[in-house]
């Protein structure tokens, strides 16, 4: 009996299907991008930063957990907060705990540009992505997340921010 061969590669139909969901994601991540740009002056960047702070307690987080839970490079991460930093959106400071340790605090400022950022930010969400699909749709899209999620051994999402799960 011959051990049946498991085909490495994607078929044609396989590949189409990638293709369409990676090119109409990233159109998705830069049309968001843009609008929260163009709406708040804060970049994707800054939005993302600024979330894992104002969910963490005292808004503040050791800059090696903030890379981590911003799935960024240490490296990259400490180029944006500089730029951050000088706009006075956050601030950093040496823990007292640990030799080369920092750790990033949300400043007033900073926090009230997210919130002010969130309310467009969430309306571009709404009528770019969740506007286009059914409820049906958006319930598969979420099994399908998922299953990519387990597959790559991702961590659970954290529950959104209470302003998102009340559609403000």
């Amino acid at each position: 009996m011959e051990h049946e061969r498991r085909r490495t590669t994607p078929t044609r139909d396989e590949l189409r299907v990638w293709r369409d969901y990676i090119e109409t994601a990233e159109v998705l991540r830069t049309r968001l991008a843009s609008r929260l740009q163009s709406e708040s002056s804060l970049s994707a960047g800054d939005y993302q930063v600024l979330l894992a702070l104002s969910e963490a307690e005292r808004r503040t987080l050791r800059s090696s957990e903030l890379a981590s839970l911003v799935g960024w490079e240490r490296s990259r991460l400490s180029h944006h907060l500089g730029r951050m930093e000088k706009r006075g959106l956050i601030g950093r400071a040496s823990c007292a705990d640990v030799a080369h340790g920092v750790d990033v605090t949300a400043t007033d400022a900073g926090l009230e540009a997210f919130r002010a950022g969130s309310v467009p930010h969430l309306r571009a969400v709404r009528e770019l992505f969740l506007d286009a699909l059914s409820p049906e749709q958006l319930e598969h899209v979420a099994e399908l997340t998922d299953a990519l999620r387990r597959h790559l051994d991702l961590p659970d999402p954290p529950d959104p921010p209470r302003d998102e799960r009340a559609g403000r």
